[in-house]
Protein backbone atom coordinates (compact mmCIF):
# COMPACT_ATOMS: atom_id res chain seq x y z
CA UNK A 1 0.00 0.00 0.00
CA UNK A 2 1.42 3.39 -0.98
CA UNK A 3 1.24 6.46 1.20
CA UNK A 4 -1.35 7.85 -1.20
CA UNK A 5 -3.75 4.99 -0.39
CA UNK A 6 -4.00 6.28 3.15
CA UNK A 7 -6.49 9.09 3.81
CA UNK A 8 -4.47 12.33 4.13
CA UNK A 9 -4.27 14.03 7.47
CA UNK A 10 -6.65 16.93 7.99
CA UNK A 11 -5.34 20.49 7.60
CA UNK A 12 -5.73 20.97 11.35
CA UNK A 13 -2.58 18.89 11.81
CA UNK A 14 -0.49 21.93 10.92
CA UNK A 15 -1.08 25.65 11.03
CA UNK A 16 -1.30 27.68 7.83
CA UNK A 17 2.17 29.17 8.21
CA UNK A 18 3.80 25.79 8.83
CA UNK A 19 1.97 24.18 5.91
CA UNK A 20 2.93 26.94 3.49
CA UNK A 21 6.52 26.96 4.71
CA UNK A 22 6.82 23.22 4.13
CA UNK A 23 5.43 23.56 0.60
CA UNK A 24 8.01 26.25 -0.12
CA UNK A 25 10.85 24.22 1.41
CA UNK A 26 10.06 21.08 -0.56
CA UNK A 27 9.50 23.08 -3.75
CA UNK A 28 12.92 24.68 -3.48
CA UNK A 29 14.50 21.30 -2.79
CA UNK A 30 12.74 19.79 -5.78
CA UNK A 31 13.92 22.56 -8.08
CA UNK A 32 17.47 21.65 -7.10
CA UNK A 33 16.97 17.90 -7.49
CA UNK A 34 13.77 16.34 -8.83
CA UNK A 35 12.35 13.66 -6.56
CA UNK A 36 9.19 11.56 -6.84
CA UNK A 37 8.92 11.52 -3.05
CA UNK A 38 9.11 15.33 -2.88
CA UNK A 39 6.63 15.82 -5.70
CA UNK A 40 4.13 13.41 -4.20
CA UNK A 41 4.42 15.11 -0.80
CA UNK A 42 4.11 18.60 -2.33
CA UNK A 43 0.91 17.50 -4.05
CA UNK A 44 -0.46 16.13 -0.78
CA UNK A 45 0.38 19.34 1.05
CA UNK A 46 -1.17 21.48 -1.68
CA UNK A 47 -4.32 19.43 -1.28
CA UNK A 48 -4.30 20.09 2.48
CA UNK A 49 -3.69 23.78 1.83
CA UNK A 50 -6.67 23.76 -0.54
CA UNK A 51 -8.84 22.27 2.20
CA UNK A 52 -7.61 24.95 4.59
CA UNK A 53 -8.51 27.72 2.14
CA UNK A 54 -12.04 26.37 1.90
CA UNK A 55 -12.36 26.00 5.67
CA UNK A 56 -11.50 29.67 6.17
CA UNK A 57 -14.25 31.07 3.94
CA UNK A 58 -16.15 33.88 5.63
CA UNK A 59 -19.36 33.71 3.57
CA UNK A 60 -18.72 36.87 1.55
CA UNK A 61 -18.90 37.08 -2.25
CA UNK A 62 -16.11 39.25 -3.70
CA UNK A 63 -16.43 41.55 -6.71
CA UNK A 64 -14.70 41.20 -10.05
CA UNK A 65 -12.40 44.07 -11.04
CA UNK A 66 -13.76 46.93 -13.14
CA UNK A 67 -13.27 46.09 -16.84
CA UNK A 68 -10.61 48.09 -18.68
CA UNK A 69 -12.52 48.17 -21.95
CA UNK A 70 -10.36 50.90 -23.50
CA UNK A 71 -7.27 48.71 -23.10
CA UNK A 72 -8.65 46.04 -25.43
CA UNK A 73 -7.53 46.20 -29.07
CA UNK A 74 -10.35 46.66 -31.55
CA UNK A 75 -10.77 44.87 -34.85
CA UNK A 76 -10.25 41.13 -34.93
CA UNK A 77 -12.86 38.95 -33.19
CA UNK A 78 -10.21 37.75 -30.75
CA UNK A 79 -7.32 40.22 -30.55
CA UNK A 80 -3.90 38.94 -29.56
CA UNK A 81 -2.48 40.16 -26.28
CA UNK A 82 0.92 39.49 -24.77
CA UNK A 83 1.36 38.53 -21.14
CA UNK A 84 2.76 41.96 -20.26
CA UNK A 85 -0.52 43.56 -21.41
CA UNK A 86 -2.77 41.41 -19.24
CA UNK A 87 -4.14 42.77 -15.98
CA UNK A 88 -7.20 41.60 -14.02
CA UNK A 89 -9.06 44.61 -15.46
CA UNK A 90 -8.10 43.73 -19.05
CA UNK A 91 -8.99 40.10 -18.44
CA UNK A 92 -12.43 41.11 -17.17
CA UNK A 93 -12.97 43.36 -20.18
CA UNK A 94 -12.06 40.56 -22.59
CA UNK A 95 -14.44 38.11 -20.98
CA UNK A 96 -17.30 40.62 -20.90
CA UNK A 97 -16.76 41.64 -24.55
CA UNK A 98 -15.47 38.52 -26.32
CA UNK A 99 -16.24 35.75 -23.84
CA UNK A 100 -12.53 35.05 -23.39
CA UNK A 101 -9.05 36.55 -23.57
CA UNK A 102 -6.39 35.14 -25.91
CA UNK A 103 -2.84 35.54 -24.59
CA UNK A 104 0.19 34.83 -26.76
CA UNK A 105 3.35 33.49 -25.17
CA UNK A 106 2.00 32.93 -21.68
CA UNK A 107 4.60 30.16 -21.32
CA UNK A 108 7.94 29.83 -23.11
CA UNK A 109 7.37 27.78 -26.26
CA UNK A 110 10.23 25.35 -25.58
CA UNK A 111 9.00 24.67 -22.06
CA UNK A 112 5.46 24.15 -23.37
CA UNK A 113 6.59 21.65 -26.02
CA UNK A 114 8.69 19.73 -23.50
CA UNK A 115 5.69 19.47 -21.21
CA UNK A 116 3.60 18.11 -24.09
CA UNK A 117 6.15 15.33 -24.62
CA UNK A 118 5.92 14.51 -20.92
CA UNK A 119 2.14 14.07 -21.26
CA UNK A 120 2.86 11.32 -23.78
CA UNK A 121 5.10 9.72 -21.14
CA UNK A 122 2.33 9.96 -18.54
CA UNK A 123 -0.08 8.23 -20.93
CA UNK A 124 2.44 5.41 -21.46
CA UNK A 125 3.05 4.97 -17.72
CA UNK A 126 -0.69 4.90 -17.07
CA UNK A 127 -1.02 2.09 -19.61
CA UNK A 128 1.67 0.11 -17.79
CA UNK A 129 0.04 0.83 -14.43
CA UNK A 130 -3.36 -0.32 -15.68
CA UNK A 131 -1.93 -3.41 -17.38
CA UNK A 132 0.34 -4.89 -14.73
CA UNK A 133 1.03 -2.21 -12.11
CA UNK A 134 4.57 -1.62 -13.39
CA UNK A 135 4.26 2.05 -14.36
CA UNK A 136 6.54 4.76 -12.99
CA UNK A 137 4.53 6.39 -10.14
CA UNK A 138 6.28 9.71 -10.70
CA UNK A 139 4.34 9.97 -13.96
CA UNK A 140 1.15 8.14 -13.03
CA UNK A 141 -0.25 7.33 -9.61
CA UNK A 142 -3.99 7.78 -9.00
CA UNK A 143 -4.53 10.50 -6.40
CA UNK A 144 -6.84 9.49 -3.54
CA UNK A 145 -8.49 12.44 -1.79
CA UNK A 146 -10.47 12.07 1.41
CA UNK A 147 -13.81 10.31 1.52
CA UNK A 148 -16.54 12.59 0.25
CA UNK A 149 -14.75 13.58 -2.94
CA UNK A 150 -15.86 11.38 -5.79
CA UNK A 151 -13.06 11.44 -8.39
CA UNK A 152 -14.28 11.24 -12.01
CA UNK A 153 -14.27 7.82 -13.62
CA UNK A 154 -10.72 7.45 -14.85
CA UNK A 155 -11.65 5.20 -17.80
CA UNK A 156 -13.86 8.06 -19.05
CA UNK A 157 -11.00 10.56 -18.64
CA UNK A 158 -8.70 8.18 -20.52
CA UNK A 159 -11.21 7.65 -23.35
CA UNK A 160 -11.51 11.42 -23.73
CA UNK A 161 -7.76 11.79 -24.32
CA UNK A 162 -6.81 13.06 -20.89
CA UNK A 163 -5.07 12.29 -17.64
CA UNK A 164 -5.86 14.09 -14.41
CA UNK A 165 -2.94 16.35 -13.48
CA UNK A 166 -3.17 15.17 -9.86
CA UNK A 167 -2.57 11.61 -11.08
CA UNK A 168 0.93 12.61 -12.20
CA UNK A 169 2.99 14.01 -9.29
CA UNK A 170 5.83 15.02 -11.61
CA UNK A 171 3.68 16.82 -14.17
CA UNK A 172 1.47 18.44 -11.54
CA UNK A 173 4.58 19.93 -9.96
CA UNK A 174 5.89 21.17 -13.32
CA UNK A 175 2.47 22.55 -14.28
CA UNK A 176 2.20 24.62 -11.10
CA UNK A 177 5.76 25.82 -11.61
CA UNK A 178 4.84 27.00 -15.13
CA UNK A 179 1.75 28.76 -13.83
CA UNK A 180 3.77 30.46 -11.12
CA UNK A 181 6.47 31.66 -13.54
CA UNK A 182 3.76 33.27 -15.69
CA UNK A 183 2.10 34.94 -12.69
CA UNK A 184 -1.14 33.04 -13.26
CA UNK A 185 -2.11 32.39 -9.60
CA UNK A 186 -1.82 36.10 -8.73
CA UNK A 187 -3.71 37.13 -11.88
CA UNK A 188 -6.58 34.73 -11.17
CA UNK A 189 -6.68 35.65 -7.49
CA UNK A 190 -6.94 39.33 -8.33
CA UNK A 191 -9.54 38.63 -11.03
CA UNK A 192 -11.79 36.65 -8.70
CA UNK A 193 -10.98 38.87 -5.73
CA UNK A 194 -10.39 36.02 -3.29
CA UNK A 195 -8.24 32.96 -2.56
CA UNK A 196 -8.39 30.40 -5.35
CA UNK A 197 -7.59 26.75 -5.92
CA UNK A 198 -7.64 24.32 -8.82
CA UNK A 199 -9.20 20.89 -8.39
CA UNK A 200 -8.41 17.24 -8.88
CA UNK A 201 -11.58 16.95 -10.94
CA UNK A 202 -11.16 19.76 -13.47
CA UNK A 203 -7.43 20.00 -14.12
CA UNK A 204 -6.59 17.76 -17.06
CA UNK A 205 -3.57 17.10 -19.25
CA UNK A 206 -4.89 16.48 -22.74
CA UNK A 207 -3.86 14.84 -25.99
CA UNK A 208 -6.44 15.35 -28.74
CA UNK A 209 -6.13 13.19 -31.83
CA UNK A 210 -7.37 14.57 -35.18
CA UNK A 211 -10.17 12.00 -35.23
CA UNK A 212 -11.73 13.35 -32.02
CA UNK A 213 -15.21 14.79 -32.53
CA UNK A 214 -15.93 18.13 -30.88
CA UNK A 215 -18.99 18.76 -28.71
CA UNK A 216 -20.22 22.32 -28.10
CA UNK A 217 -20.62 23.02 -24.38
CA UNK A 218 -20.49 25.53 -21.54
CA UNK A 219 -18.73 24.06 -18.52
CA UNK A 220 -20.98 25.88 -16.07
CA UNK A 221 -23.89 23.71 -17.19
CA UNK A 222 -22.46 20.82 -15.17
CA UNK A 223 -20.31 22.54 -12.50
CA UNK A 224 -23.10 24.20 -10.54
CA UNK A 225 -23.02 27.69 -9.05
CA UNK A 226 -19.32 28.59 -9.15
CA UNK A 227 -16.95 31.56 -9.48
CA UNK A 228 -14.41 30.31 -11.96
CA UNK A 229 -11.76 31.02 -14.54
CA UNK A 230 -10.32 28.46 -16.91
CA UNK A 231 -6.79 28.55 -18.27
CA UNK A 232 -6.52 26.55 -21.50
CA UNK A 233 -2.83 26.34 -22.38
CA UNK A 234 -1.63 25.00 -25.73
CA UNK A 235 1.50 22.85 -25.62
CA UNK A 236 1.78 22.33 -29.38
CA UNK A 237 0.82 24.17 -32.54
CA UNK A 238 -2.88 23.61 -33.10
CA UNK A 239 -5.89 24.96 -34.92
CA UNK A 240 -4.51 24.03 -38.33
CA UNK A 241 -2.15 21.03 -38.16
CA UNK A 242 -3.74 19.66 -34.97
CA UNK A 243 -7.12 20.01 -33.25
CA UNK A 244 -7.63 23.43 -31.68
CA UNK A 245 -10.67 25.13 -30.20
CA UNK A 246 -13.81 26.34 -31.94
CA UNK A 247 -15.14 29.35 -30.05
CA UNK A 248 -18.15 31.64 -30.04
CA UNK A 249 -16.35 35.00 -29.58
CA UNK A 250 -18.95 36.84 -27.56
CA UNK A 251 -20.14 37.08 -23.98
CA UNK A 252 -23.17 34.96 -23.18
CA UNK A 253 -25.11 35.68 -20.00
CA UNK A 254 -27.13 32.47 -20.07
CA UNK A 255 -26.82 28.77 -20.71
CA UNK A 256 -27.69 27.76 -24.25
CA UNK A 257 -30.28 25.00 -24.64
CA UNK A 258 -28.73 21.52 -24.64
CA UNK A 259 -29.83 18.13 -25.91
CA UNK A 260 -31.58 19.38 -29.04
CA UNK A 261 -31.53 17.69 -32.45
CA UNK A 262 -28.02 16.84 -33.58
CA UNK A 263 -26.58 16.15 -30.12
CA UNK A 264 -25.63 12.85 -28.48
CA UNK A 265 -24.66 13.99 -24.96
CA UNK A 266 -27.07 15.48 -22.38
CA UNK A 267 -24.97 18.65 -21.86
CA UNK A 268 -24.05 19.03 -25.52
CA UNK A 269 -25.15 22.04 -27.58
CA UNK A 270 -25.94 21.52 -31.24
CA UNK A 271 -24.08 23.20 -34.08
CA UNK A 272 -27.25 25.09 -34.98
CA UNK A 273 -27.63 26.43 -31.44
CA UNK A 274 -23.95 27.44 -31.37
CA UNK A 275 -24.36 29.39 -34.61
CA UNK A 276 -27.51 30.99 -33.24
CA UNK A 277 -25.61 32.04 -30.10
CA UNK A 278 -22.84 33.54 -32.26
CA UNK A 279 -25.40 35.76 -34.00
CA UNK A 280 -23.75 38.04 -36.53
CA UNK A 281 -20.25 36.93 -35.49
CA UNK A 282 -18.27 34.13 -37.11
CA UNK A 283 -17.30 31.13 -35.01
CA UNK A 284 -13.50 31.25 -34.77
CA UNK A 285 -10.76 28.62 -34.64
CA UNK A 286 -7.53 30.45 -33.71
CA UNK A 287 -4.13 29.01 -34.50
CA UNK A 288 -2.19 28.52 -31.25
CA UNK A 289 1.56 28.17 -30.93
CA UNK A 290 3.09 26.25 -27.99
CA UNK A 291 2.72 28.43 -24.91
CA UNK A 292 -0.29 30.42 -26.16
CA UNK A 293 -3.33 30.41 -23.90
CA UNK A 294 -6.94 31.46 -23.59
CA UNK A 295 -8.79 32.40 -20.39
CA UNK A 296 -12.56 32.02 -20.11
CA UNK A 297 -15.24 31.34 -17.52
CA UNK A 298 -18.05 28.83 -17.12
CA UNK A 299 -20.41 30.56 -19.59
CA UNK A 300 -18.05 30.44 -22.58
CA UNK A 301 -19.31 28.36 -25.51
CA UNK A 302 -16.63 26.23 -27.19
CA UNK A 303 -15.69 22.81 -28.50
CA UNK A 304 -12.63 20.91 -29.68
CA UNK A 305 -12.02 22.05 -33.24
CA UNK A 306 -10.84 19.01 -35.16
CA UNK A 307 -10.55 17.61 -38.65
CA UNK A 308 -9.59 14.01 -39.42
CA UNK A 309 -7.21 15.26 -42.13
CA UNK A 310 -5.01 17.06 -39.58
CA UNK A 311 -1.61 15.33 -39.39
CA UNK A 312 -0.83 15.75 -35.67
CA UNK A 313 -2.35 15.45 -32.21
CA UNK A 314 -2.71 18.47 -29.96
CA UNK A 315 -1.33 18.67 -26.42
CA UNK A 316 -2.84 21.09 -23.91
CA UNK A 317 -3.60 21.75 -20.25
CA UNK A 318 -7.15 22.55 -19.18
CA UNK A 319 -7.11 23.97 -15.66
CA UNK A 320 -10.14 25.46 -13.94
CA UNK A 321 -9.50 27.86 -11.05
CA UNK A 322 -12.32 28.38 -8.55
CA UNK A 323 -12.85 31.14 -6.02
CA UNK A 324 -13.06 29.80 -2.49
CA UNK A 325 -16.48 31.40 -1.92
CA UNK A 326 -18.14 29.18 -4.54
CA UNK A 327 -15.88 26.16 -4.88
CA UNK A 328 -17.74 23.09 -6.22
CA UNK A 329 -18.58 21.06 -3.11
CA UNK A 330 -17.72 17.67 -4.64
CA UNK A 331 -14.35 18.75 -6.07
CA UNK A 332 -11.09 18.12 -4.22
CA UNK A 333 -9.08 21.38 -4.02
CA UNK A 334 -5.39 21.88 -4.78
CA UNK A 335 -3.76 25.16 -3.75
CA UNK A 336 -1.51 26.87 -6.31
Amino acid sequence: MSARDVAPATPHAAGAAELQAEIRRLTEANRESRSYENEREILRLRYLEGLRILEERDGSTPEHPSPAVDALPAGAPLPDLRLADVTPQVLRAGILRDGCLLVRGLVDSGRAESFGAEIDRAFAERERHDTDGSGDPAYYEPFRPDAGFEVPARPWIKEGGGVLAADSPRLCFEMIEMFGAAGVPDLVRDYLGEPVAISVHKTTLRKAEPQVVGAWHQDGAFMGDVRSLNLWLSLSRCGDVAPGLDMVPRRLDHFVETGTEGTVLPNQISQAKAEEAAGDLEIVRPVFEPGDAVFFDDLFLHQTGSDASMPKPRFAIESWFFGASAFPPDYAPIAV
